[in-house]
């Protein structure tokens, strides 16, 4: 950052930090670091840490960050900052994404207080509170105090961003660790804040508290002030720094163990267990407009492989929905989303509550031709193979989006009824390549990996909708768009899905 502005650079704040690797001792760890964008007084810093095993030679990436450094003024005014040149392909692509990650940066806080509200108004997650196991956040409290002297600090004489994260790790850790009969493993640090910065002589002080726990992590906050001497005496704390640490924890087989539920007991503690939800779909938004990879291609529908294509494409939602680990991020009404995150995966749910009969509900979702009358991403749908009565291909184009050419999927929909009456009915939806029906330059060809319904019956008049979808590049911006609370496209579809079941099955 100095290198570019020709002046002393501070940090202003870090996005978001995941973890991939751990680098342990005897390993080599390599540090990138350049400066992708400069805005008018700010600039976006990309840095790469690598670790690579000397015995071995295998090298992975331990983590992708992104840090907002100023330039430290002179005078009274701001430092204008130059342009970046842009010198190779990659460049180029950096300077592009990072507009879009200060766009999240900027809209992060009113995002938040959205959620905060949509989160007051639900009352989600109350009954939580009512469980008898559940661990108080006092329980969790944690406190320490640092002095900071001279190796701690940095040529201005500032203490080091990454001294105070290491010792904000530290007491986090040991919060987490009182929920658990295990190491803590950090996984990852949010919205770490430069809020004032401290020097050498300055007493440290950092309290840590577990705000939520989740299936298999749990968030910890951490606020840090700082004292000098008189303001030691007078009690006239500095706030410094604050951050959110997530935690998860593995057995000695490397599975991920389950925390147990947390119930706050102050106003404060509610606000901020409410905090951590928001907070996690911010994160699984984040997931879905920055880590979009290219889709592979869908399996060729032969002669050869039909029966172990249906096959796998039942296999594929029932293992899905299967799934441990699903977590809820919004409820209206008789709607429910759920997401779940495995690795680089991000899988959707979204259960609806139907008066309809549930034999009924699943003969008017599995004929994906009149899916048009109430999902609007639907703008026109035929049959290319009625296989057998199960399972059918179609051809199915979708309207564009601002600025985007239309979309277009080859679709297999396979249906199964259940065979006891606890099971769910079963409608798979998978992409499939037919060489009668190859990519169009009139559309953009979008793939499925694997979506569907499963129906369960409540009673003779009513029954339980799930509609699952491994999330593609295709779907993430309506899911993005969810989770920030910026839209409802998902709950109104669903909405126009339940309408459309409960006429067809007034008559």
């Amino acid at each position: 950052a100095e290198k570019h502005a020709g002046v002393s650079c501070v940090t202003a704040s870090m996005d978001d930090i995941q973890f991939e690797e751990a680098a342990r001792v005897g390993q080599i760890i390599t540090i990138k670091a350049k400066v992708n964008r400069a805005f008018k007084t700010s600039m976006e810093v990309g840095i790469k840490v690598t670790v690579q095993d000397v015995l071995t030679n295998v090298e992975k990436i331990v983590s992708v960050a992104y840090a907002t450094y100023v330039a430290k003024p002179v005078g009274a005014g701001k430092i204008e900052l130059e342009p970046v040149k842009l010198l190779s392909t990659a460049d180029h692509l950096e300077h592009a994404l990072a507009i879009e990650r200060r766009r999240i940066r900027l809209g992060y806080e009113q995002v938040f207080q959205n959620l905060m509200q949509e989160s007051n108004k639900e009352g989600d997650y109350c009954d939580t509170f009512e469980d008898e196991d559940a661990i108080s956040t006092d329980f969790t409290h944690v406190q320490s105090i640092e002095l900071v002297q001279p190796p701690h600090a940095n040529h201005h004489g500032n203490t080091f961003g990454g001294q105070i994260m290491a010792w904000m790790e530290t007491v986090a850790s040991i919060s987490a660790s009182r929920l658990c009969r295990s190491y803590p493993i950090l996984k990852s640090v949010n919205m770490f804040k430069f809020w004032g910065p401290s020097v050498v002589g300055d007493r440290l002080v950092f309290n840590a508290i577990v705000n939520n726990t989740f299936q298999n992590s749990v968030e910890v906050g951490v606020r840090v002030e700082a004292y000098n001497c008189e303001e030691w005496i007078k009690n006239q704390a500095r706030r410094i720094n604050s951050a959110f640490l997530i935690f998860n924890t593995v057995n000695d087989k490397g599975e991920l163990l389950a925390f147990p539920r947390i119930k706050p007991t102050t106003k404060d503690g509610m606000r901020r267990y409410h905090g951590a939800i928001a907070r996690r779909r911010i994160r699984l938004a984040r997931k879905c407009m920055l880590s979009a990879k290219e889709d592979k291609p869908s399996d060729p529908w032969e002669r050869s492989n039909q029966a172990y294509m249906s096959y796998s494409n039942i296999a594929a939602l029932t293992h899905l929905a299967a799934k441990l680990g699903w977590e809820i991020t919004s409820t209206l009404n008789d709607i429910k989303i759920w997401t779940h995150e495995e690795g680089d995966v991000l899988s959707l749910k979204v259960e609806m509550q139907v008066k309809v009969p549930s034999h009924l509900a699943f003969s008017l979702l599995s004929d994906f031709t009149l899916r048009q009358q109430w999902d609007k991403h639907f703008l026109t749908c035929e049959v290319l193979q009625a296989v057998n009565e199960d399972e059918k291909i179609y051809y199915v184009t979708s309207p564009p989006m601002t600025g985007h050419k239309p979309k277009d999927f080859v679709i297999l929909v396979s249906q199964r009824q259940p065979c006891k009456p606890s099971e769910p009915y079963i409608v798979a939806v998978k992409s499939v390549t037919l060489t009668s029906m190859p990519p169009s330059p009139e559309y953009c060809r979008t793939e499925i990996f694997c979506a569907g319904f499963q129906i369960y019956s409540d009673s003779n008049s009513s029954c339980t909708v799930c509609y699952f979808n491994q999330v593609t590049s295709g779907v993430m911006p309506y899911l993005a768009a969810n989770l920030t609370g910026s839209s409802k496209s998902i709950e109104d579809t669903a909405l126009e899905c339940m309408k459309f079941l409960e006429l067809k099955g007034s008559k």
